[in-house]
């Protein structure tokens, strides 16, 4: 699971490295969080189909899922991207997605968004009880991305959710958490898996125009900022038959590890 991936910054080392990250780990499915891709705020078609492209086989959204309305189209007919499953019925988009790891185990995807200091929004537990009850029992691998600004929340979900899915991986405070463990019933769970994209940043966006507005209260735009890049993310061995989780661990890959990354790929 890679954590929002924030403009061009985040896709670029996303795409740099995916490949070899995933040939270097024995990665079956990369699913990411996307809805900061495209300039900071939203997803496009376009950079859909470039993660795609670089390795991702699944992505959800968050809040921010609607902010390009060209992505509707896509949300609406493509398998493998989700909008938030406590959104109302009528929002644009499928409250899940089922997909294939290389090795051919299924894996369903979900998408939350939490309620605490967060715009209102659907009761997140009994929307996933909704969308687990319709899940065919062939599928024994189920991801959840808890898209939550306060941790309580991330908290409760993974416990009530353990032992009924694979993972509840948090994202959305791009601030990576270190509190990554395996459930009593074998959930694997992190409170946040952490920001894709410049860490020499306010949460990705430059540090002197969010300063500026802080102090003055007059608005500049948040532009996205350019150092420090780095791809976080989090790794989860699970058991397919079970569906249980049996290990869990940060990824935190900087800019020159992606480039070596790269090129190891590249000369193989």
């Amino acid at each position: 699971m890679i954590g929002d991936i924030v403009g061009n910054p985040g896709r670029k080392i996303v795409c740099q490295s995916l490949r070899g990250l995933i040939k270097r780990d024995s990665i079956d499915l990369v699913v990411a969080n996307a809805e900061n891709a495209a300039g900071g705020s939203g997803l496009t078609p376009a950079i859909y189909e470039e993660l795609v492209k670089a390795g991702v086989g699944a992505m959800t959204l968050g809040d921010h899922i609607y902010r390009r309305r060209s992505i509707i189209p896509v949300l609406q007919s493509k398998k493998n991207i989700v909008k938030p499953a406590n959104y109302p019925a009528d929002a644009p988009g499928h409250d899940h997605c089922v997909v294939t790891t290389s090795q051919d185990v299924l894996v369903a995807v979900i998408s939350l968004i939490g309620r605490v200091f967060m715009k209102p929004v659907d009761c997140p537990f009994a929307a996933v009880d909704r969308v687990l009850e319709k899940l065919p029992e062939s599928v024994k691998v189920v991801l959840v991305d808890m898209h939550a600004e306060a941790t309580s929340d991330m908290q409760l979900m993974g416990r009530f959710l353990d032992g009924r899915v694979s993972a509840v991986l948090g994202t959305h405070t791009h601030v990576p958490t270190a509190d990554e463990t395996i459930l009593p019933q074998g959930t694997a769970f992190q409170c946040d898996v952490g920001m894709t994209g410049p860490y020499e940043s306010i949460l990705g966006r430059r540090i002197d125009r969010v300063l500026q507005t802080t102090q003055t209260f007059a608005p500049t735009p948040f532009d996205v900022a350019s150092d420090d890049v780095r791809l976080s993310g989090t790794l989860v061995d699970i058991d397919h038959q079970s569906g249980q989780a049996t290990a869990i661990r940060r990824i935190c890959l900087l800019e020159a590890e992606a480039i070596q990354i790269a090129n190891a790929e590249a000369s193989s």
